[in-house]
């Protein structure tokens, strides 16, 4: 595990063209790594999330992407993502490929790639629109056992995670606390791991339930205090509602979500000045 300023991190881990899952559920979203993407102009990327939220909005209008998996899009509590759907409809900046799974399903094709498995299954619930898709994302089939029908959903191997957390030590574990949502398996499938993260301490103290990622994962960390905001990191600062209010506005007109991000973005060196930017405290 190297530890790395997050510019040299993504300089040489994320690549044009790879797969880039950037998760985190609800909290510890990795919008630091996710606007140093930006800066460095990577291109032709297949990002994956449980949650497309904020920062994938962020990205895909700036043209970092050309596919996106996921379970789930939207600005949450407020409405939609409208720069993923200009790239939808619109195809601007550029076309968007989709591939759209339920959240169990997505979660699934994490733990079959952590696993080392081609696939993972589960019973078969209600259908969806999803099943009328010309090449479904997901295949039925019998339990050899009992005959109960079942979906199988491909395996998920990004080459790269990225997430966020709260602490490292001082022999590269990373200590990740609250609601883990996939985190674990998103790491274990993939080919490399960076992780962003508030603080370095001498040593972990595991909370109950909470994820520890062993220094031999990690490809590379980086001390990225705020790393999450606007989103939340739990122990350490509150999620900030009021710019997920404000993105609304922002996003819903190419013009002013291009100035935003012209200055706020590619106007800025680092995720620490972008805070002091906005007047935030790390």
């Amino acid at each position: 595990m190297a530890l790395l300023p997050l510019r040299e991190a993504i300089s040489r881990h994320v690549h044009d063209g790879d797969s880039v899952a950037l998760e985190g559920f609800t909290h510890l979203i990795p919008f630091a790594a996710g606007h140093e993407i930006i800066r460095q102009g990577r291109r032709g990327l297949h990002l994956i999330r449980m949650t497309p939220d904020l920062i994938y909005d962020q990205m895909i209008g700036a043209g970092c992407a050309a596919r996106l998996t996921f379970s789930w899009g939207g600005n949450p509590g407020v409405g939609s993502l409208h720069r993923l759907r200009d790239a939808i409809e619109r195809q601007w900046p550029a076309p968007l490929a989709l591939t759209e799974f339920t959240h169990a399903e997505l979660a699934l094709g994490y733990q079959a790639g952590a696993s080392g498995m081609s696939c993972a299954v589960m019973p078969h619930h209600a259908a969806t629109d999803l099943d009328a898709l010309a090449q479904p994302n997901v295949r039925r089939l019998r339990c050899p056992f009992t005959q109960r029908e079942l979906t199988a959903i491909p395996a998920i191997n990004p080459d790269v995670t990225i997430l966020h957390a709260q602490q490292i030590d001082t022999a590269g574990n990373v200590l990740i606390r609250g609601i883990v949502g996939a985190v674990r398996e998103a790491a274990m499938a993939a080919g490399r791991v960076l992780v962003t993260v508030e603080k370095r301490v001498e040593t972990l103290s595991a909370d109950m339930n909470s994820v520890v990622l062993p220094a031999w994962l990690i490809a590379a960390a980086s001390l990225v205090p705020g790393g999450a905001y606007p989103s939340y990191a739990q122990g350490c600062y509150a999620r900030d509602n009021r710019f997920y209010l404000a993105w609304d506005e922002i996003a819903r007109d190419r013009k002013a979500f291009s100035a935003w991000m012209a200055r706020h973005v590619l106007g800025v060196p680092d995720h620490a000045a972008q805070l002091r930017l906005l007047g935030v405290a790390a």
